[in-house]
């Protein structure tokens, strides 16, 4: 679109250069046009230089060359010198800021061209008319496209996600639960305690993988946002240790993925408490809403994790504290970090409040 204006501003002050006072400054108006329409269009190509400076340059651009036209042109002028060149100005607006920069770039180019002239006519009137509507609509089409792409992406999302939900589902029955059911019926069958111990909780576990997949085919809307505090107070209610959970008092909105991954990363510390330092451990969670993060701290008054642990249960396969600690805190785009000793375990779990807080781990 800038390129075709670019070349009707030129044939159009071609056409008429015998309208001007000035023809030489009105060449370098003209040469200065389709120089800044080049930059123009290369800034636009990419993110970083087009930046609310840009804008505003682009803007003050075609609101200068209208507010030249009657010292170059004479104060009887038709027609400004830049004409429908404006429209790249107004479009850029349009496309970034919707239809309010739509409005704006409007308004700044319609009032710049009236108050040159004596008076309105209708010709005037007319395309100050297209422009004050023409702005805001676009903006708002390129609103709605937009809402429209957001919304195509995340029901793909869904789609791919139970799809994979599927996948797995038949891997764990064919081998997971095929497993589970023959421990929990020759463990019962052996007359060991213990054995009969861990057939209850192969039977148990069972049920409960049982259960996830027959729910998995059901796909629901989650909420926006949740409750980062009341998740937080309900796990340490729930949660077999001894816990004291610290919130702010208030609710602490999150998006919905974020705060319960977040509250997920703190419900596999605490399992890890009770794993390590048993049943009988204390562990304290502590919630802080910081401008830009939010932090959950999460403490126990356990000897602390020995030197090397984590490494080797790592390369043991055990992923207990890379997956559903860090990499939880990874896929969020925030940070889990760890202070073990003889004073206990602390870990502490950042998640960003500013923009982006979901994708793919690098």
């Amino acid at each position: 679109m800038r390129v075709v204006v670019t070349v009707n501003v030129i044939v159009l002050n071609l056409y008429r250069r015998d309208n001007y006072d000035h023809p030489w400054a009105g060449i370098a108006v003209v040469a200065a046009l389709v120089a800044w329409t080049g930059w123009a269009i290369r800034a636009s190509t990419s993110a970083q230089r087009r930046t609310p400076l840009f804008m505003a340059l682009d803007l003050a651009v075609a609101v200068a060359a209208i507010a030249v036209t009657p010292v170059i042109k004479g104060a009887d002028f038709n027609a400004t010198i830049p004409g429908f060149w404006v429209m790249g100005a107004l479009l850029a607006w349009a496309v970034h800021w919707h239809w309010r920069g739509g409005l704006v770039a409007a308004a700044v180019l319609s009032v710049t061209d009236l108050v040159l002239r004596d008076g309105i006519d209708q010709a005037n009137y007319g395309n100050v008319f297209l422009l004050m509507i023409g702005g805001p609509i676009v903006g708002y089409m390129c609103e709605s496209l937009q809402r429209m792409a957001a919304e195509r992406d995340s029901a793909q999302r869904v789609a791919a996600a139970a799809e994979e939900r599927t996948r797995l589902a038949r891997a764990v029955h064919d081998g997971v639960l095929q497993v589970l059911a023959l421990v929990q019926r020759r463990g019962a069958a052996s007359g060991d305690p213990e054995i009969a111990d861990l057939a209850r909780l192969a039977g148990e576990q069972e049920r409960v993988l049982r259960s996830l997949i027959r729910q998995q085919g059901t796909v629901t809307t989650a909420p926006a946002e949740r409750d980062l505090a009341g998740l937080l107070e309900d796990l340490g209610t729930r949660h077999a240790l001894r816990v004291d959970v610290a919130t702010p008092g208030v609710p602490v909105p999150l998006p919905s993925e974020v705060a319960g991954e977040l509250a997920a990363a703190v419900g596999s510390c605490l399992d890890n408490v009770a794993a390590h330092v048993g049943p009988d451990a204390r562990a304290w969670v502590l919630l802080e809403v910081l401008p830009d993060q939010v932090v959950v701290s999460v403490r126990d008054d356990g000897p602390g994790i020995p030197e090397g642990r984590l490494e080797s249960a790592l390369e043991e396969g055990r992923l207990g504290v890379s997956e559903s600690i860090r990499g939880r805190l990874g896929d969020l785009g925030g940070t889990a970090t760890l202070d073990t000793g003889a004073h206990g375990t602390e870990w502490e779990l950042a998640v960003p409040t500013t923009g982006p807080t979901t994708g793919p781990r690098p």
